[in-house]
């Protein structure tokens, strides 16, 4: 089973990438700007697993790029809360 398969893994996969770049000292600008292309990569090349996964896809191709960066910003500030990681299926 993939981490894509279930959103709230998607979620905890995330957090712990995001937690781990953190401690390494990335800086929340560059860590949102890599937010950003891995959106831009799944958009294009991973098909969603869930309806989660529809709608952030549907909503990243709504937007133009400031949108997309504001969507990727937020999906970074979504998964540094704890209590948002383990919410959500």
């Amino acid at each position: 089973m993939s981490v894509l398969d279930n959103f709230r893994d998607w979620k905890e996969f995330l957090g712990e990438r995001v937690a781990q770049a953190t401690q390494a000292g990335m800086e929340s600008e560059t860590l949102q700007n890599v937010a950003y292309q891995i959106g831009g990569y799944l958009s294009e090349q991973v098909d969603p697993k869930n309806d989660q996964e529809r709608l952030l896809k549907q909503l990243w191709d709504a937007g133009d790029q400031q949108q997309q960066q504001a969507l990727a910003s937020l999906m970074v500030k979504l998964v540094q809360n704890p209590e948002n990681v383990g919410r959500g299926n």
